[in-house]
């Protein structure tokens, strides 16, 4: 009976957080109509998965992360924003008005991509558990300006649509290919993964099928209860991004949790290729409470972190970005400490 109490308030519990993730959304949305913001500093900005390009054409910092919106900086110190830079198509399979999560700005080849997930609330692929699963995948627009706007390119799908994915983010491998990196998500497979899937050359669309890179429960840091209060692996794989050391090791910074504690990972490729095997260090890589982090070198060639941090205001989550130092140099990425623009 225990157990069975258990089951159905963690189903509550996500339930009541799919509600809330709804309602943030929907605020995020509402901010696109709001006037551009100046001279706003960096711990004042409410976003979550904060991610940095830091574009030498024009020299300035483009942040972008949930919610579809923009901000730019000449300091990483002072942005202006938010603006509104993906335009999707209303008749894909996104609907009218996807929800965006996690975008990032890559820029390869001349062109800019914007890699984020996208929610469809009015499609539902599955049920599990009397759970609905919603329409979401990772997608790619394309600008050929880091402001945008960001459109869609020739193919409609990269990921199977019968199947969560989100988070991704872009690599280029030994073998001179484009990759997507992405997460199935748990709430399908209940055991989240991350996966790799090649692009064209252009980034226009996916090739073959997605391939397995590890799964949640390899994680020797993550933790939660199961269903009878024993202690298990995390089933979370989010917010994965490559990087190479000093000495030319192939990593990956990703997040799960420590029971209610946001938490982020690294993992090292044995063979140095997106094949792996992806080793797990056994040690979370930043300290509680911050995570989705990803990567960029300033302008003066500091290595950085951005993630995000959540706090509580009165009955409300939110979460603000972060800044950290880090040490590239050696073997394996070394945080150094908070930095401060």
């Amino acid at each position: 009976m225990k157990a069975k109490q258990n089951y159905f308030k963690q189903k509550s519990l996500l339930v009541f957080s799919m509600c809330m993730c709804f309602l943030y959304f929907s605020m995020a949305h509402a901010q696109k109509k709001r006037p551009v913001k100046e001279a706003v500093p960096l711990d004042s900005i409410r976003l979550s998965d904060p991610a940095i390009l830091a574009d030498k054409k024009t020299n300035m910092y483009y942040m972008t992360g949930t919610g579809g919106l923009l901000w730019k900086s000449k300091d990483l110190k002072s942005w202006n924003g938010p603006y509104d830079v993906a335009q999707t198509n209303p008749n894909s399979w996104m609907g009218a008005k996807p929800m965006i999560w996690a975008a990032e700005l890559h820029l390869y080849k001349n062109k800019y991509y914007y890699f984020a997930t996208f929610t469809n609330q009015g499609k539902i692929i599955d049920t599990v558990a009397g759970i609905p699963i919603e329409r979401r995948a990772s997608h790619v627009l394309v600008s050929n300006n880091a402001q945008g706007p960001y459109v869609p390119m020739k193919d409609d799908i990269y990921l199977p649509a019968n199947k969560p994915t989100l988070d991704g983010t872009f690599w280029v491998d030994k073998n001179g290919k484009p990759y997507m990196i992405y997460c199935y998500e748990w709430l399908q497979n209940g055991n989240g993964t991350m996966e790799k899937i090649e692009l064209k050359p252009d980034l226009s669309g996916s090739i073959g099928e997605g391939k397995l890179l590890f799964k949640a429960s390899d994680s020797p840091w993550s933790r939660e209860k199961d269903t009878n209060g024993n202690d298990k692996p995390n089933k979370v794989t989010d917010g994965p991004y490559l990087f190479n050391t000093g000495s030319g090791r192939l990593g990956m910074i990703w997040t799960s949790w420590i029971y209610d504690v946001y938490t982020q990972g690294v993992a090292y490729s044995q063979s140095g290729t997106l094949d792996g095997p992806w080793i797990q260090e056994k040690d979370p890589i930043t300290p509680p409470n911050f995570g989705h982090g990803m990567l960029f070198k300033t302008f003066e060639g500091k290595w950085l972190m951005s993630v995000h941090s959540h706090r509580k205001v009165g009955d409300k989550t939110v979460r603000i970005p972060k800044l950290f130092e880090v040490d590239l140099s050696g073997d394996k990425l070394v945080i150094v400490k908070p930095y401060l623009p």
